[in-house]
């Protein structure tokens, strides 16, 4: 079993290895994409999203190949187990959910908000739908098949919050530094229209956070030992 986990995780990080790389070409080869512009591909959620999986299934492969060396109670095996249970519930899960939600919904609506026509001719549309469809379908085969422990929810949604304010905060410092909105619905808001934005961008992300923290109980709670209680002894 764990050597099919360790197939499964190292061929969703090649696979995210291979979109990242994919966006960097794709973005680098014209002028007019926004990844030439102050802050380059790191001012946009779906890029950041990407290397977010990267980096997870790069903590799922490390542990996975400890695991089968050494031993799943060794140290190392341990404190990766940590990294990639806090990265996929607090991060990767939450973030890819609503990277995918808020795009489609956006672009649906009017994709000149969002998406304009014109990357048409520089993005393909399998690269497009590698960014933002697939990697929620990622995150839930690797909910089916890998069993991850959430933290506490406060903990969890309270780091989730922090995440969310720093790309808030790098939001508004590229706009601050060169002029520029990361995205083309932020130059169609006033000051009021941004502030209910961002809010209900925040709220948003606290029942994804809650889904996959209830689909992964639904899915794993069968499969955990129940905890011992101690019987007390019946007095004769």
């Amino acid at each position: 079993m764990a050597a099919l986990g360790f197939v499964l995780h190292l061929a969703f990080l090649a696979w995210n290895v291979f979109g990242v790389y994919q966006n960097v070409a794709f973005t680098s080869s014209s002028l007019e994409h926004g990844a030439h512009t102050y802050g380059g591909r790191w001012k946009y959620l779906t890029f950041i999203n990407q290397v977010i999986q990267t980096v997870f299934f790069g903590f799922c492969v490390s542990y996975d190949l400890v695991q089968l060396c050494l031993s799943s109670r060794n140290r190392i095996c341990l404190f990766l187990t940590w990294l990639k249970d806090r990265t996929f519930c607090i991060l990767a899960f939450p973030m890819s959910a609503f990277v995918v939600t808020s795009f489609w919904s956006i672009y649906n609506y009017d994709r000149e908000l969002v998406y304009p026509k014109v990357l048409d001719s520089i993005i393909p549309q399998w690269l497009n739908h590698l960014m933002h469809s697939f990697v929620v379908l990622v995150m839930l085969i690797e909910l089916l098949t890998c069993s991850h422990q959430y933290p506490s929810r406060k903990s969890g949604l309270a780091t989730l919050m922090l995440f969310c304010i720093a790309y808030l905060s790098w939001i508004l410092w590229v706009h601050h530094a060169s002029g520029i909105w990361v995205y083309p619905i932020l130059e169609t808001l006033d000051a009021v229209g941004m502030s209910v934005f961002f809010a209900v961008s925040f709220l948003i992300m606290v029942p994804f956070y809650c889904l996959g923290e209830w689909l992964t109980q639904l899915r794993w709670a069968g499969s955990r030992r129940p905890s011992k209680t101690k019987k007390k002894k019946k007095s004769k």
